[in-house]
């Protein structure tokens, strides 16, 4: 069975106030999801604002998450980038530390066409031996990786899943008919995240995991057994939570809560992203509030 199933985290990075990265803060958001039954880590995604990180930050990123989570779960890290020579590099740094996959979006502005992003993920999956989950989300790279592409990249031996953040279930549907049955099929947004384990996906790589950790997983739990009636009851509790984190540009609402909930000290990203407006804010704190954790 293939590992990558259930609720992952896509996890911030957090910054000191000096704009480095707050080492003992990742360290203890870790030990959060973690001990709230979260089934796996993902640090240098989106959300882990990968984009605004420079490579020694990256690596580090990896390294320390590997190292905090201790073997507890997968780490799957983000490892994507719109130069496939760069890509490369931090896959295999990514390897190095010890992660047990790589995250890899498609390339972004540049606009490859269909044969250019398996050639893309190709040439990566060929030069360095380590599982490959696919992240497809249209709505950031200005591409579309179609579900034929998708299938023809499943046939190679360490590209095992996909991350599909199109939020359409149609085309989900299709990745999942066309591809092996082992081939793991995660959602990208929380919203589906139950309707494609119930269309026979594998999980979600969430957002909404860095706030609520311990729902999201009892969620995919239970949809992955089968149990609809426990896991529509969570999908609909944490519906207002999961518009929140997309008040604003992600991940500022995720890292705006956590500092409510006490959890990081800082809730700024990097410019280009910036801090939370007072209105967003506020609209933010009042469904925290009304979910129990402020």
């Amino acid at each position: 069975m293939n590992k990558f199933r259930g609720a992952y985290v896509a996890i911030v990075t957090p910054f000191t106030k000096d704009g480095k990265v707050d080492e003992k803060g990742l360290k203890d958001l870790i030990e959060f999801q973690i001990k709230n039954g979260t089934h796996g880590i993902v640090p240098c995604g989106t959300t882990g604002e990968s984009a605004t990180l420079n490579h020694a930050e990256h690596h580090r990123v990896v390294e320390l998450t590997v190292k905090a989570v201790k073997g507890r779960v997968p780490v799957l890290a983000g490892t994507g980038s719109n130069s496939t020579s760069e890509s490369i590099e931090l896959t295999r740094a990514a390897k190095a530390a010890g992660a047990d996959g790589a995250l890899m979006i498609t390339p972004y502005y540049n606009k490859p066409t269909q044969e250019g992003l398996y050639q893309h993920f190709k040439a990566v999956a060929e030069a360095v031996d380590i599982p490959i989950i696919l992240y497809n989300v249209p709505s950031r790279t200005a591409v579309n990786m179609l579900p034929e592409t998708v299938a023809r990249c499943a046939k190679i031996k360490n590209i095992v899943g996909v991350k599909e953040a199109t939020a359409d279930l149609n085309q989900i549907s299709q990745v999942i008919r066309l591809c092996p049955k082992n081939f793991a099929v995660l959602s990208g947004d929380d919203f589906t995240s139950m309707a494609t384990v119930a269309i026979g996906g594998a999980g979600v790589i969430s957002v909404t995991s860095n706030v609520a950790p311990k729902d999201m997983a009892a969620m995919m739990d239970a949809a992955l057994a089968g149990d609809y009636t426990t896991a529509r009851k969570l999908h609909y509790k944490l519906f207002p939570l999961m518009g929140a984190m997309f008040i604003e540009t992600n991940p500022t609402p995720a890292k705006t809560a956590l500092a409510l909930m006490g959890k990081i000290k800082n809730s700024a990203p990097r410019l280009p992203l910036y801090k939370m407006s007072e209105a967003s804010t506020e609209k933010l704190r009042k469904v925290l509030a009304d979910c129990g954790l402020v």
